[in-house]
């Protein structure tokens, strides 16, 4: 079967004519000071799963770095941060995988975060040296074929791109000596927080039984604004 990607770029501004299903849950910042204006942004529900991923993952390599707490509070305490992440992204996500017809997407996201907690906290538990001698291995190996299903299932190079990120992660970890858990954290966060600020690439909108008419109306229109806006940009 032949796989086409869109023809956009991979990551750029992000785009203001949103689908209906982007819309809703849609969070906008705005910092002032003043007149003057610090930042300013809107994040989707889906790039708000991106940031709340890339401060967990972030904030557990960054903690098995550099704080001296043992190993077994650890794996308890960011098992339940995961399974508590992990409903939340499932909430965020679920109109729009449904609009999107990806429910198998978040359900495969979903057993790779369980089947890595699982190996992860049976490693600690159990002492299996493989297993504590590789956990950054696994978790790149885990996320990298993550974003794998991920690309294809929205047809983004984007996210092909995110998966060559963790493989070569893999690459470079014996490289990085005692610095392994900093190194997975960076890659694994800077990652998602760089999908949540940026537009990545992926197919147009489909035809999908769960909206309205009205709202498949919309969401042509809103396609068809952001192809104007895409052209005007060349």
């Amino acid at each position: 079967m032949t796989v086409s990607y869109p023809s956009q770029a991979l990551l750029r501004q992000k785009q203001e004519a949103l689908d209906f299903q982007d819309l809703q849950g849609l969070l906008r910042l705005e910092w002032k000071i003043g007149n003057i204006s610090l930042f300013s942004g809107f994040y989707t529900r889906i790039d708000q799963v991106f940031i709340l991923w890339g401060l967990i993952c972030a904030g557990i390599f960054i903690t098995a770095q550099f704080l001296p707490i043992s190993w077994y509070q650890q794996a308890i305490g960011w098992s339940v941060l995961t399974a508590i992440a992990t409903v939340a992204m499932v909430m965020l996500t679920w109109f729009w995988v449904n609009v999107e017809n990806l429910r198998w997407l978040i359900y495969s996201w979903v057993g790779l975060m369980c089947a890595g907690v699982a190996i992860t906290d049976l490693g600690i538990f159990l002492g299996w040296g493989a297993v504590l001698m590789n956990l950054c291995p696994l978790w790149l190996g885990v996320t990298a074929i993550g974003y794998l299903l991920t690309a294809w299932g929205v047809r983004s190079r984007a996210f092909l791109l995110m998966t060559g990120i963790h493989l070569g992660g893999l690459v470079l970890l014996p490289y990085c000596g005692g610095w392994q858990f900093l190194t997975t954290g960076l890659i694994m966060g800077i990652s998602l927080l760089v999908l949540a600020e940026l537009q990545w690439d992926m197919r147009p909108p489909i035809d999908s039984n769960f909206l309205t008419p009205e709202q498949k109306l919309f969401n042509k229109q809103q396609y068809q604004l952001r192809q104007i806006e895409n052209l005007n940009k060349m």
